[in-house]
């Protein structure tokens, strides 16, 4: 029976906008001009200021833009915000039995695509609300103003779930989510090895450096030669020498490449169970069970939890009165202050603290802040081993509640293995063999790959990897995901009669 919650939600379904399902095959080429024509209009809009917001002082989400795959000020100032966090109440009100959902019903899961994303849109207003409120865009707004930002900031959050939905529904490949995320990190990547920007670096007065590490580099080169470019650029880290950029170092670079070895390897480990076709007698086959097996849904959803407190928390901060602030809340939330080399806010109390992860190996926000000696290193010790065990601990939950709502479970598997006619050698043909079977490998495996991607989310982000651990992490995946789908596109258009096999829309 169809939950109470569905039902309400039902009537707004059929007044949200709607991308058509194809209803004809849609060739590999046409599908790669849709989705580069979705990462276009997507790239326009973080490129497109929003009319009549006023935008002074630092950033007060810095640390959240590459996982919300946003860009402040411009109409994707909310990005995939409002879809992450409806995925998230929606995935929270059914791990926990609030609504019942039959996922095996078509109906129900219908339904349950239709109220996220109607939830989607009421995120949308919510957030754009939320910021107006919070003084995002200024303070003493009159109300056509507030109006028309709201009304920018609806209307281009629509835009991104209906790329998202066009994209998934089978016009384009893989999901909008992924393909803005992992452009938004492709593009902070290149910003930190070849941005421009010079600004005074080293002991010699009046000497400037480049921001982007690739053009430091270059000109430390030409002025001192390369051995002490590298001395000088690998943690880019001393105080003394007005040197403090620890953020965009040689080794972030170093951290950055070996993140990307790191989840390439670890994607292809697999377990491979014996399978049989019943209607090919003595063909025989395995099924793969992937260590990353939910990919990188868990640390999406983690960011997602860790963005809207902090979205919360700065709201509650602005509202109370900013610095200096006695609000019990806003002291629990979370406190700030502004950075006065990168002009951005940065958490220095209260649970938002924990929640952020520090951005580099050393300096005064990294791993170890030696700026006060022992008594700045023991808190920035504690503050890091707090984050990566909350990281992971929710990684591992987010992986265990993905299974049942994303239909990824072993009674689901179970169900996909009978219908396609598939059977596990030397036991009998029954869904409750099959799925006791799965059991032991599908929730294992979901827990440790959980563990393993929050692990290394934590290392890239300790190591200061270039577009954060979560960025790189899930840009890696997305990326290998991609080559996957594109080789099995591939093969579909040249045999069109292994679409349904390798799962191809």
């Amino acid at each position: 029976m169809t939950s109470r919650f569905l039902q309400a939600i039902r009537p707004f379904m059929s007044i949200t906008p709607e991308v058509v399902k194809p209803t004809r095959e849609v060739h590999f080429n046409e599908k790669v001009v849709w989705t580069f024509a979705a990462l276009v209009i997507y790239f326009v809009m973080a490129s497109t200021p929003i009319i009549g917001a006023q935008h002074e002082g630092a950033d007060p989400f810095a640390f959240m833009r590459t996982i919300t795959a946003s860009t402040q000020g411009s109409l994707a100032e909310l990005g995939i915000g409002p879809i992450v966090t409806a995925g998230l109440i929606m995935q929270i009100l059914v791990g926990s039995k609030i609504i019942s959902v039959n996922m095996g019903d078509p109906e129900e899961r219908s339904l349950y695509t239709g109220a996220q994303k109607v939830m989607s849109v009421a995120m949308t207003i919510i957030e754009a609300a939320a910021f107006l409120i919070g003084g995002t865009y200024g303070t003493n707004l009159d109300l056509q103003t507030q109006l028309a930002i709201i009304a920018q900031l609806l209307a281009a959050g629509i835009i991104i779930i209906l790329l998202d939905e066009m994209i998934q529904k089978g016009w384009g490949l893989g999901s909008g989510i992924s393909l803005f995320i992992a452009g938004g990190v492709g593009l902070q990547i290149f910003q930190g090895l070849f941005a421009a920007q010079s600004f005074l670096e080293g002991p010699e007065p009046g000497v400037t450096s480049m921001r982007g590490i690739a053009l430091a580099f270059l000109a430390w080169t030409t002025r001192r030669g390369p051995i002490e470019a590298i001395g000088a650029l690998f943690f880019r880290y001393s105080p003394a020498e007005n040197v403090n950029l620890p953020s965009l170092s040689l080794l972030s670079v170093i951290a950055t490449v070996v993140v990307f070895i790191i989840v390439i390897y670890f994607e292809s480990m697999r377990i491979e169970i014996p399978i049989s076709y019943a209607q090919y007698k003595g063909i025989r086959s395995t099924y793969p069970i992937k260590l990353l097996y939910v990919s990188n849904i868990p640390v999406i959803l983690t960011s997602a939890v860790f963005a809207d407190i902090y979205f919360i928390a700065q709201m509650v901060w602005n509202a109370s009165g900013g610095t200096g602030t006695s609000n019990p809340l806003a002291l629990f939330l979370g406190t700030f202050s502004v950075d006065e080399t990168s002009q951005q806010y940065v958490p220095e109390g209260g649970l938002v603290y924990f929640l952020t992860p520090p951005r580099s190996l050393v300096g005064d926000f990294g791993v170890l802040n030696l700026s006060r000696g022992l008594e700045s290193l023991m808190p920035s010790l504690f503050r890091a081993l707090i984050y990566a065990i909350i990281l992971i601990v929710l990684s591992v939950i987010f992986s265990v509640m993905w299974l049942e709502t994303a239909g990824m479970g072993p009674r689901d598997v179970a169900s996909q293995f009978l219908q396609s006619g598939m059977q596990m050698p030397g036991w009998r043909r029954s869904k409750k063999i099959v799925e006791r079977r799965l059991e032991m490998y599908i929730p294992t495996i979901a827990v440790i790959g959980g563990l393993f991607i929050g692990s290394l989310a934590a290392f890239a982000d300790f190591l200061g990897a270039i577009g954060s651990g979560m960025g790189i992490l899930l840009s890696v995946s997305i990326m290998r995901q991609y080559f996957e789908l594109i080789s099995k596109e591939r093969v579909a258009e040249m045999n069109p009669a292994l679409r349904g096999f390798l799962g191809i829309k």
